[in-house]
């Protein structure tokens, strides 16, 4: 193996938290506001519900090649030929993936936080952190979510605490207005992105130290669509799903609502830093199985020195993928189909044959 290092499942429960909320918390609410309105809970009850049978799909992928990646298992299960093209496609998605990652940073930050900054600086500053990270290891990134996720669970409490003064119960009213198309349609963005997406934890369900994967993943994921289905909700009961529609960054509007007795206010900061974190640990483990799968599909011994080229050509991919606000909201619109297509269909296509080879080598006559 490529990486000597173990997590335990503690560990691997807190990335898939941490996973699932990355990049996600700030603007999952407008895409299902527009669609299914003041339903659009409702279509993150019924995504975290459809992201629950996903996952399984990828433990039951994993429980069959319990100490093989991703990659290893495309080249076991299909040959080297045919492994080393769905490997291919699985960089091939993490390389588009991964730019996203860094302009929802850049965007974030010189729009709201740093108006005078240039959006590369931040690009780059943020490109060198994550890289810095995925050098020192899983274990290290593991050990470094273990520390930070109490505090920002601490401040999500706090922050929605603070919110419950300005709920007004009649922005989700009427309920199912317009019945359950909409709310299904919301749904299919909700499932794509923080559920579809965590088939790249593939790439690291081996080292995983005690043998509790399911279990890790579903609670993980149960505790991060909660989270989110939890900041969905309060959204649209402070903000009404008009506005929520409407902002970029619809929590990060809501948290600037704060204000208690004229002297609590201004505290969408702490928003901001539950973000950056987040999306750090995602973009982290996102490079992480990049770097680990190529070198493993070139056959090379060490992925670390994958990890300074893999950035510039990540620095430049950034700026073609998503040039612009308007760019990267008409991208937005087919996103969930290219991680359906990957995400979904390329796991599907490796369990799939892998049991009808195995049932095909199980009714094999031995030769005497």
């Amino acid at each position: 193996m490529l990486e000597n290092g173990k997590i335990s499942s503690g560990q691997f429960k807190i990335l898939v938290i941490l996973f699932t909320i990355g990049g996600n918390i700030l603007i999952i609410q407008s895409p299902p506001a527009i669609m299914a309105k003041q339903d659009a809970w409702i279509s993150a009850v019924f995504g975290l519900l459809c992201g629950l049978l996903i996952v399984c799909l990828f433990d039951v992928l994993h429980k069959h090649y319990p100490r093989l990646t991703f990659v290893e298992m495309a080249e076991k299960i299909l040959e080297r030929w045919g492994g080393g093209t769905v490997s291919f496609l699985f960089l091939f998605y993490l390389l588009l993936l991964i730019p996203t990652q860094f302009w929802e940073m850049g965007n974030f930050m010189t729009l709201e936080i740093l108006p005078n900054t240039p959006e590369k600086a931040v690009t780059i500053t943020f490109l060198l952190v994550v890289l810095l990270a995925v050098h020192l290891g899983l274990e290290n990134i593991s050990r470094s979510a273990e520390i930070c996720f109490p505090i920002l669970f601490f401040l999500l409490f706090v922050l929605v605490l603070c919110l419950l003064p300005k709920i007004k119960i009649e922005n989700i009213q009427p309920v199912l207005e317009e019945g359950f198309k909409p709310v299904f349609k919301a749904s299919f963005t909700l499932i794509a992105f923080p559920y579809v997406e965590l088939f790249v934890l593939l790439m690291i369900f081996p080292y995983v130290q005690e043998r509790k994967i399911r279990k890790s993943i579903l609670v993980g994921v149960l505790v991060g669509g909660g989270i989110l289905i939890v900041i969905t909700l309060v959204t649209i009961l402070v903000l009404g799903y008009d506005m929520t529609a409407r902002y970029i960054y619809p929590s990060y509007a809501l948290a600037k609502k704060i204000n208690i007795g004229n002297f609590v206010q201004r505290i969408e900061a702490v928003l901001a830093v539950i973000w950056i974190i987040t999306i750090f640990f995602k973009t982290s483990l996102l490079v992480y199985s990049m770097t680990l799968g190529l070198a493993q599909l070139l056959k090379l011994k060490e992925y670390r020195l994958l990890l300074f080229p893999t950035g510039m050509i990540l620095v430049v991919l950034t700026d073609i993928i998503a040039p612009n606000n308007a760019y990267y909201s008409s991208l937005a619109v087919f996103w969930p189909f290219f991680d359906f297509s990957f995400g979904l269909l390329l796991p599907l296509l490796l369990l799939t044959i892998g049991l009808l080879r195995k049932k095909f080598e199980k009714v094999k006559p031995k030769k005497t």
